[in-house]
């Protein structure tokens, strides 16, 4: 399976508490690449890293004062995050049959927070990040592996249709930087290794079981050679606020990175309220227009080789803001397909 290019999706986060409600509006504004919604507002459980803790296979996880722990035994939040996850499949199911996208095989996105952002989040029960340990990565990135190839097999089975994997790594920049804060200053963080950021991203994308993967997360522009050699399919990528995507070496790499025939998922249309009248879909969509004609490829391109999101998730927006951002994605994606020549 590819990669529907010329759609548009959102990035996972969604506001609210009510998985149903959630379930039924993206399935029914983002009808070609629906995903699974995340209600991070429904508190301990419901946000990134508690729902990769509800996918880890012999690895149990609870609270402490400062996050999420590895454990003895699961604690309360543990099957609270258990508990959210099988609600969300529920509903998204349900919707899916209700607007009769069960059983057709369209394309539906399921995000979970990366290997590298897990140990870096995730604490060993001494009080320290798991990336400290080489040893307790090993155990959490083969544990999320096993973990994900259930979820993309269960959705598959369950709701027929070709299931796609986001990777959010939000904190690949930090971890690879040597930028993560230890308990104290006297116990710093080691800078992970590019290598081995790449072997953990490889070992979670190699037990997808050969579904398309995007890799997510700020510093994904500028680290396409370790997506690329990771077995990334796309990546994300803001424009609007991505003043460093104008570094030679980042339009190299995005060009090396389209050259191969792999994606990039625009993040385009505005999560916040914007102030004044809704913006016009040609000026939200422009920088991605000129993006691609700085890295002189054809317009086309953005129809052959992007997917259009939101600029960030939108967990946060009020429900018609998100409805709303939602809508200017697709109004865009259906831009890039119909004649970007013209824009």
């Amino acid at each position: 399976m590819t990669l529907p290019f010329g759609t548009a999706t959102g990035l996972g986060p969604w506001p609210g508490t009510d998985e149903h409600e959630a379930a039924r509006t993206i399935v029914g504004e983002l009808g070609e690449f629906p995903h699974l919604a995340e209600l991070p507002a429904r508190g301990l459980g419901a946000d990134a890293v508690g729902r990769a803790a509800a996918m880890l296979v012999d690895l149990p996880v609870d609270v402490s004062t400062t996050g999420y722990r590895l454990a003895d035994r699961p604690g309360t939040v543990l099957r609270t995050a258990r508990a959210h996850l099988a609600r969300d499949l529920d509903a998204a199911e349900e919707a899916c049959e209700r607007a009769g996208v069960r059983g057709a095989g369209t394309p539906f996105k399921l995000q979970v927070c990366g290997p590298v952002t897990a140990a870096a989040r995730l604490e060993l029960r001494s009080g320290r990040r798991v990336l400290t340990d080489r040893g307790a990565v090993r155990d959490l990135t083969d544990s999320l592996a096993e973990g994900v190839r259930e979820h993309v097999g269960a959705v598959r089975r369950r709701f027929g249709v070709q299931p796609v994997l986001q990777l959010d790594e939000d904190d690949l920049g930090a971890a690879l930087d040597g930028a993560l804060p230890g308990r104290t200053r006297y116990d710093p963080v080691r800078a992970l290794p590019e290598p081995e950021a790449r072997a953990m991203l490889g070992t979670v994308i190699e037990a997808a079981g050969g579904v398309p993967v995007i890799l997510g997360g700020p510093r994904m522009p500028a680290a396409t050679g370790l997506a690329r050699g990771a077995g990334a399919a796309a990546i994300t990528m803001t424009l609007h606020s991505a003043g460093s995507v104008r570094e030679p070496a980042i339009l190299d790499g995005l060009g090396e990175w389209l050259d191969s025939g792999r994606g990039i998922l625009l993040g385009l249309a505005p999560a916040g309220r914007p102030e004044g009248p809704t913006p016009d879909w040609h000026a939200v969509a422009r920088p991605a227009v000129r993006l691609v004609d700085e890295l002189g490829f054809a317009r086309g391109t953005l129809a052959r080789q992007t997917i259009v999101t939101t600029e960030s998730g939108l967990a946060d927006a009020d429900p018609d803001r998100a409805r709303a951002a939602v809508s200017l994605a697709c109004r865009i994606a259906a831009g890039f397909a119909g004649d970007p020549d013209s824009l």
